[in-house]
């Protein structure tokens, strides 16, 4: 009844290319419910998890084997076909039509154009500000040329990226202070960063955090936000408006309302839906329909949110559209709706919202 034959993934990572024992595929697992790689307690397996059981539903078949088959039949098929050819047969299931790729976390993962031929579709890069920031300071000797460089770096980024991406802005810095900080106080900040750091060490400075964020706001593209509970985004929601670079909030389950309701404050803030829909598995049409209760149709976009694994971001997009064609099909049926204002609300949150919010208007 509801059809969205493109998707455009909003947020997500590169898949591995290498083989993947029982072990490496549950850390993976695990590092997509709760952000970071982990294995599970003895006796216990991810697989026994919403996500974990949609994985063993929607991905056996499109390997050649039947839906629920058992975790070391699957992954003996997986290591059969090779990753490389597992993969693509994955990826092309999904319907993602474009991705937009996060490139800032470490490992043997696939660029955005591998991922593009990979899945037959187009991709665009996120840069990951925090890993921009680290490599400026790798290559700066004093502290004024580390901090112009790192305004060229943003600026110059910014021609190529569709996006920016901050997984530790929030927590480092704009939760207590949103307001950007005073020259004096960034330049003693990176002083003291500089001088304690040894080569390719992270960005952990909340002053610099926040100055990092305020000069990906000033180069204009959409600025990706990581944070557990989105409420600590007002401040610098209200702080940004009319400056011409959207919020789109990265947020978890159970924060959805939170960020739905952010969404209807401000006109520039927008709620990624897709890993709080993969989490929840069966009860996602449940949590969308609460989404939708508070945000503005227009201000909700598709993401997977994959890392790692290609089952999921076949998984993301199946949670999706189930969730979707659930709750707006009984709206549907209920009359409440018009079969034609439901097509369009699904488009939008599909692919439309995010061709807009990117400037995305040549994808499909």
């Amino acid at each position: 009844m509801i059809d969205t034959p493109h998707l455009v993934d909003q947020y997500c990572h590169g898949v591995l290319r290498t083989e993947l024992g029982l072990g490496t595929f549950e850390a993976r697992l695990g590092a997509h419910l709760g952000g970071a790689e982990a294995l599970p307690a003895a006796g216990t397996t991810f697989f026994d998890t919403q996500t974990g059981f949609a994985v063993r539903r929607w991905c056996p078949p499109f390997l050649g084997l039947e839906p629920h088959c058992p975790p070391a039949r699957y992954l003996a098929r997986r290591r059969e076909l090779g990753a490389a050819e597992a993969g693509r047969r994955l990826l092309r299931a999904s319907g993602i039509s474009t991705y937009l790729v996060d490139t800032g976390l470490p490992g043997d993962l696939t660029r955005p154009a591998e991922l593009a031929a990979a899945g037959a579709a187009e991709a665009h890069e996120i840069v990951r500000l925090e890993a921009l920031a680290e490599r400026v300071a790798d290559a700066s000797d004093t502290v004024e040329a580390f901090l112009a460089d790192l305004a060229e770096a943003v600026h110059g980024a910014a021609a190529d990226a569709v996006a920016f991406g901050s997984a530790s802005g929030v927590r480092g810095g704009l939760a207590a202070l949103p307001e950007p900080p005073g020259p004096g106080e960034v330049r003693g900040a990176a002083g003291r960063w500089l001088a304690g750091r040894a080569a390719g060490g992270p960005l952990t400075d909340p002053v610099l955090l926040r100055h990092l964020l305020w000069i990906a706001v000033t180069a204009g593209r959409p600025l990706q936000l990581h944070t557990e509970d989105p409420a600590a985004l007002d401040g610098f929601a209200a702080a940004t408006a009319g400056l011409g670079a959207d919020l789109v909030v990265l947020h978890r389950y159970p924060y959805h309302r939170a960020a739905a309701h952010l969404t209807g404050l401000h006109p520039h803030v927008y709620a990624d839906l897709g890993p709080v829909l993969a989490h929840t598995g069966a009860r996602a049409a449940a949590v969308l329909a609460e989404v939708l209760e508070r945000a503005p149709f227009g201000k909700l976009l598709f993401s997977s949110g994959a890392q790692g694994l290609p089952e999921l971001h076949v998984v993301a997009a199946h949670a999706f559209r189930s969730a979707l064609t659930r709750v707006l099909g009984e709206w549907v049926m209920d009359g409440a709706w018009s079969r034609t204002d439901a097509q369009r609300v699904a488009e939008m949150i599909a692919a439309d919202n995010a061709r807009r919010v990117y400037r995305l208007a040549g994808s499909r």
